[in-house]
């Protein structure tokens, strides 16, 4: 693969609808928090419920599609030995798992919702509407596994372009049942408040399985018919996603704490911080738009041991990365004075969030960096080096910072704080590893 094919045209090729179906999650996030942050009844309780319920969501979506990272590293790489026929069952294997394991997790949960939250620090009505939020959007968790499983063999055979039609087709609907349902049509449909955001994304996400099945049997070579003999990669699979699991378990601490440490300093507070996470985690997806060609493609270059045009590509993904993540922080602090308002009324939650927020914006450019180091390795599969840098980021940098800065009473700002010396810590230790390996295969 030489430098023509790392032109700009080629890496938005791939990159544009990574980026589409990346932001579709985010999008839908803001959604939920724009239309319910604007409620009628007890909106800021409500717009703290969906963030907290939305982010354990989150957290579990994490930990728990980490398989994604091996499926699509491995089609990846036998893809570029032009070896595909060897791993044709190996996906309807892990699928077959994961639905299981969504349908565990999600029993699990539901019977511990109200101890859960409660963990969060949430009381009163903030808690009874989490908790009616949560049991009904977290139905759709093992239809997540599926739908992000498929996404995975797409990726892995260098195609963005079918989980970004199945992401939109989504994100319209949902967008559009979270109007009619939350608050309702008179005389139609009733306003159903907090739960109608909760069935708009569950609606929209039983679409985007059935139409995930279809294309997977259309587009692809692979099929779901489950064979009982244990496929020879499949060991190397659960070994990948379990390092990506104590990864991912290490990633959502440091979120779990933030939103927990949020919630303790107030419902202002809480209020706040879900408006700037949900669009800390868009800047994050569309970022990682063009840092996702690194996974797309690293992968196969690993097949091909082609480690001189890697080095070039972590090169060229790196500068538009900081060219779409300092772009987009220019274009918010043009919008500072009317972001708050777009997701609440309440005068103090935009206060709160003004004071910070131009934090989120400065830390872009850095996590652009360690986005795209964090794609090569996942495109590598080498979950080991992702797994301790995580440990290291968070044990180390983000908790120890936010218990000292929370001590000293900086409050909302001991969070983002923590945040800047995390993604700092993640961005520096994977570019030395990724010097240490072009060094030994490039010799």
């Amino acid at each position: 693969m030489g430098k023509r094919k790392f032109s700009f045209k080629y890496i938005n090729s791939i990159a544009v609808p990574a980026i589409v179906s990346g932001v579709i999650e985010p999008i839908l996030s803001l959604t939920d928090t724009a239309v319910v942050g604007n409620v009628s009844i007890n909106a800021t309780e409500a717009l703290a419920a969906v963030g907290l319920a939305g982010s354990f969501i989150a957290t579990l979506g994490w930990i728990f599609t980490q398989s994604k990272v091996a499926i699509a590293a491995l089609v990846a790489e036998y893809l570029g030995k032009k070896e595909l026929d060897k791993i044709i069952g190996l996906p309807a294997q892990m699928i077959g798992i994961n639905i299981v394991l969504g349908c565990a997790i999600y029993c699990i949960t539901y019977f511990l919702t109200i101890q859960i939250f409660q963990l969060y620090n949430a009381n009163g009505l903030v808690l009874d509407y989490t908790v009616s939020y949560y049991r009904i959007r977290a139905l759709g968790f093992p239809l997540l596994l599926f739908i992000v499983s498929v996404f995975s063999i797409f990726r892995g055979l260098q195609n963005t372009f079918w989980p970004m039609v199945i992401s939109a087709t989504g994100a319209i609907l949902n967008i559009l049942l979270d109007f009619l349902l939350v608050y309702g049509v008179d005389g139609l449909i009733p306003a159903m408040h907090v739960e109608g955001a909760a069935w708009a994304s569950l609606i929209a996400q039983f679409v985007m399985f059935v139409f995930a099945l279809v294309l997977l049997f259309v587009k692809t070579p692979f099929r779901l018919k489950i064979i009982f003999k244990v496929h020879p990669e499949l060991k190397r699979t659960i070994s990948i996603s379990l390092n990506m699991l104590v990864r991912t378990i290490a990633l959502n601490t440091s979120l779990v704490l933030s939103n927990a440490y949020a919630t303790k300093y107030g419902s202002n507070y809480i209020a706040a911080f879900t408006i700037a996470f949900q669009i800390w985690l868009f800047f994050a997806f569309f970022i990682d738009g063009y840092a996702s060609v690194s996974a797309i493609i690293s992968g196969k270059l690993k097949g091909e041991n082609n480690y001189k045009d890697l080095a070039l590509l972590v090169k060229t993904i790196t500068k538009y990365a900081l060219i779409v993540s300092v772009s987009l922080a220019i274009l918010f602090f043009m919008l500072y004075p009317y972001i708050g308002k777009i997701f609440t009324n309440d005068q103090e939650v935009i206060d709160t969030f003004e004071n910070f927020f131009w934090m989120v914006l400065i830390m872009q450019p850095l996590n652009a960096i360690a986005f795209v180091y964090d794609d090569v390795y996942k495109g590598m599969a080498e979950a080991v080096s992702l797994r301790n840098t995580q440990l290291i980021a968070t044990f180390v940098g983000f908790v120890p910072t936010l218990i000292i800065l929370d001590f000293l009473e900086f409050k909302i700002y001991a969070i983002w704080i923590a945040f800047l010396i995390w993604m700092l810590l993640r961005a520096l230790l994977l570019r030395i590893k990724f010097v240490k390996l072009l060094k030994l295969n490039l010799q």
